[in-house]
C-alpha cells in the first residue's frame, strides 16, 4: 500500500489526527482507484464500441458485397449460365457473415459481463449513501401523484357530466327537428298531390299515369278479387288529401288564370271533357277487367278440391277434377306459382306502361329511405296475407260469397283513416258502411243450406282477407307518394314472392303443410300459369281503362266484382246462392259504389268553386 506500510503499529494510539489523516489517505486512494477503474472501463467500452461499429461496417460492407455478388451472379447466370459460381460465392459470403456474427456476439457478451460487474460494484457503494434520500423522495412523489390523480378524476367527471348534458339537449333538439321535418314532408306531399290533381282536372285532356297512384295499381295487385283495387281508394284514399286541401285555402281553388280571359272566369275552371268514344272504351275495358278477375276467382275455385266436390262439372258438359286442397300451405304454393308467372312477365309489361320504371327502381334502391322501404315492404306483406286468406276462403265457401265478405275492407279503411289521419267520414260514407255491413251479414252462408267446406274457416278467412287488405290500402296510400305506382307494383310482387318462399321453407304442422299428389304437379303448374296470365291481363286492361275513362268511373265499374263472380260461378260450375245472399251481395255492391260516387263528386267540387265564386 505504499508509505503506510512502513509506519509503526502504535502510531495511531498516540495521535488521533494521524489516524484521521491515514483514513483520509485511504479514502482518497480508494476514490482514485475507483476513478481509474471507471476510466479503464469507459476506455474499454469506447474501444469495444469502436470495434463494434467497425464490425458493423464490415458486416454492412459484406452484405453489400454479398448483394452485389448476388446481382452479378444473377447477371452472369443470364449471360453465361454459370450457376455453380453463384452458389459458391453465396456460400462463402454466408460463412464469412456467420463467423463475423459469432465473433461479434462473443465480444459483446464479454463486454456486457465486464460492464455489469463494474457497474454493480459502483452501484453498491452509491446505494448505501442514497437510500434514505431516495425513500423520502419516493414518499413525496407518491403523495403528489395521488393528489394529481384525484384532481384529474374530478375534472374528468365534471367534463363528462357536461358532455352528457349537452348530448341529451342535442338529442332532444334533433328529435324535435325530425318530427317537424316529417310533419313538413307530409304536408308538402299532400299539397303537391292536391295541386297536381287540380291541375290535371282543369288542364289535362287525358289522365296521365300519375292518376294510377290512387286507383289502379291496388286493384291489379290483388289479382284475385274483382275491382277491389280499383275501389280501394274509393272510401278514403283521397279523403286525407281533400281534408288537407280544405285546411289550405290558397291551394284548393287554383284556376288557370293565364289561360282564360277575365271576362269569362267560369270557362277557366271547367275541365276539358274527354271524347265520349274514349270514355266508352275505358268503361268497356274496366268491365272486361272485372270479368277477367271474376274468371280468376272461379278458376281458383275449380283448382281447389274438397271432399264434397272432388270434381267440378264445367258448363254442364264435362267434369274437371280438382288439383289441390284449400289448406294454408297449399294456398301458399298456388300464390307462389302465380307470382312466379307474374314476375316473369311483369318487367316487360311495366316497361311498356312506364318506360322510366327502372330509373325509379334504381333511385328507390339507392335512396336508403328506411321509411319508404318499410311502407313498400309492409304493403307487400299485408297483400301477401290477404291473398293467402282469400284463397282459403274461396276453397271453403261459395266464390261469390267470399268476394262479397271480402268487400268489407272499405269500412276498415274509413275507420283507420279517421284514427290515423283525422279524415272524418261523411254522412254518405256512414250510410254506405251501414249498407255494406247489412249486405255482408245477409251474404253469410247458412249451415243448414248444405254448403260444403268449413264455413267458419271460410268466413273468418274472408273477413281476415278484407282487414289485411285494408292495411295494404293504407300502406300503399302512403308509399305511392314517393314512388310511382308501376315500380311500386313490381316491388309488391317481389315482396309476395319472397314472403311465399320464406313461408314454404319454414316447417309447418302436418295439417298446415303443403299436401300435393306427386302425379298432379303438371296440372298444378299449368293452373299457376293460367292464374298468372289472368292477373297480367287484368292489370293491362285496367291500366288502359283508367287512362281512357278515368279512375273514378273505372272504380265504379269495379264494384260489380262480387256480382260478376257469382254469375260466372253459376254459369261455369253451377254454384247457386240463396235469395238473401243475392240480396246481401247487391247491398254490398251498392254500398261500395256509393263510396266511389261520393269520392268522384268530392274530386269535382274544387274545380267548380272558383267559377261560382266569380259570379
Amino acid at each position: 500500500m505504499g508509505p503506510l506500510d512502513n509506519r509503526p503499529e502504535n502510531f495511531a494510539a498516540g495521535d488521533p489526527r494521524a489516524v484521521e489523516t491515514a483514513l483520509r489517505a485511504v479514502t482518497q486512494e480508494l476514490k482514485h482507484l475507483q476513478q481509474d477503474l471507471i476510466l479503464q472501463v469507459a476506455q474499454d467500452i469506447t474501444r469495444l464500441l469502436g470495434e463494434k461499429s467497425r464490425l458493423n461496417e464490415d458486416i454492412d460492407k459484406l452484405r453489400i458485397q454479398q448483394q452485389q455478388l448476388r446481382l452479378q451472379q444473377i447477371e452472369g447466370i443470364s449471360q453465361q449460365n454459370n450457376a455453380q459460381q453463384q452458389q459458391l460465392a453465396q456460400q462463402l459470403a454466408e460463412i464469412v457473415a456467420s463467423q463475423l456474427q459469432e465473433r461479434l456476439t462473443t465480444r459483446l457478451d464479454q463486454m456486457a459481463d465486464t460492464l455489469r460487474l463494474s457497474l454493480s460494484d459502483a452501484s453498491i457503494k452509491a446505494q448505501s449513501l442514497d437510500t434514505s434520500a431516495s425513500r423520502n423522495q419516493r414518499k413525496g412523489s407518491g403523495v403528489l401523484l395521488a393528489s394529481m390523480d384525484g384532481t384529474l378524476m374530478e375534472n374528468y367527471q365534471a367534463v363528462q357530466a357536461e358532455i352528457d348534458n349537452n348530448q341529451s339537449a342535442l338529442s332532444e333538439q334533433l328529435n324535435r327537428l325530425n318530427s317537424l321535418q316529417q310533419q313538413g314532408e307530409v304536408i308538402l306531399e299532400a299539397l303537391v298531390n292536391r295541386l297536381i290533381e287540380q291541375l290535371q282536372n282543369e288542364a289535362s285532356p287525358l289522365h296521365t299515369t300519375a292518376h294510377l297512384t290512387q286507383e289502379d295499381i291496388q286493384r291489379l295487385l290483388q289479382g284475385a278479387m274483382p275491382a277491389q283495387l280499383g275501389q280501394l281508394q274509393g272510401s278514403n284514399s283521397t279523403g286525407v288529401l281533400d281534408r288537407l286541401g280544405e285546411r289550405t285555402p290558397p291551394i284548393a281553388p287554383v284556376p288557370p288564370v293565364s289561360e282564360a280571359p277575365v271576362a269569362q272566369p267560369a270557362a277557366a275552371t271547367t275541365p276539358p271533357a274527354k271524347p265520349a268514344s274514349l270514355v266508352q272504351v275505358g268503361l268497356v275495358l274496366a268491365l272486361i277487367s272485372s270479368m277477367v278477375l271474376s274468371l280468376f276467382n272461379v278458376c281458383l275455385k275449380i283448382i281447389l278440391k274438397s271432399s264434397a266436390f272432388p270434381t267440378r262439372r264445367i258448363l254442364g258438359l264435362f267434369d274437371l277434377p280438382g288439383v289441390i286442397t284449400p289448406g294454408f300451405g297449399n294456398s301458399l304454393l298456388i300464390l307462389l306459382l302465380r307470382t312466379i308467372v307474374v314476375i316473369a312477365v311483369m318487367p316487360i309489361l311495366a316497361t311498356f306502361l312506364y318506360p322510366q320504371v327502372w330509373q325509379d327502381m334504381k333511385r328507390f334502391v339507392s335512396s336508403g329511405d328506411s321509411s319508404q322501404w318499410a311502407k313498400v315492404i309492409g304493403s307487400g306483406f299485408f297483400l301477401f296475407l290477404s291473398q293467402v286468406l282469400i284463397y282459403i276462403a274461396i276453397g271453403n265457401i261459395p266464390t261469390g260469397i267470399a268476394i262479397t265478405i271480402f268487400f268489407i275492407y272499405p269500412i276498415v279503411t274509413v275507420f283507420a283513416s279517421w284514427a290515423l289521419f283525422g279524415d272524418r267520414p261523411t254522412i254518405i260514407r256512414i250510410l254506405a258502411m251501414c249498407v255494406i255491413t247489412g249486405g255482408g251479414v245477409l251474404a253469410l252462408p247458412s249451415v243448414t243450406a248444405g254448403a260444403a267446406g268449413n264455413l267458419q274457416l271460410g268466413v273468418g278467412a274472408a273477413v281476415g282477407a278484407g282487414i289485411t287488405f285494408a292495411g295494404y290500402v293504407l300502406m300503399a296510400q302512403l308509399g305511392q307518394k314517393k314512388l310511382h305506382p308501376i315500380p311500386f307494383t313490381l316491388v309488391g310482387f317481389l315482396s309476395i314472392l319472397i314472403f311465399c318462399s320464406v313461408s314454404l321453407l319454414v316447417p309447418l304442422p302436418s295439417n298446415l303443410a303443403v299436401q300435393v299428389d306427386s302425379s298432379l304437379w303438371p296440372q298444378l303448374v299449368v293452373s299457376g300459369i293460367v292464374l298468372g296470365l289472368f292477373t297480367l291481363a287484368s292489370y293491362l286492361l285496367n291500366n288502359f281503362a283508367i287512362r281512357y275513362a278515368g279512375a273514378a268511373l273505372a272504380s265504379i265499374i269495379g264494384t260489380s266484382g262480387p256480382a260478376l263472380t257469382a254469375l260466372f260461378g253459376f254459369l261455369l260450375i253451377q254454384e247457386t246462392l240463396q235469395s238473401k245472399q243475392i240480396g246481401g251481395m247487391v247491398l254490398v255492391t251498392l254500398g261500395v259504389a256509393a263510396m266511389s260516387v261520393e269520392r268522384m263528386l268530392g274530386q269535382k267540387k274544387p274545380a267548380v268553386q272558383p267559377a261560382t265564386a266569380t259570379k
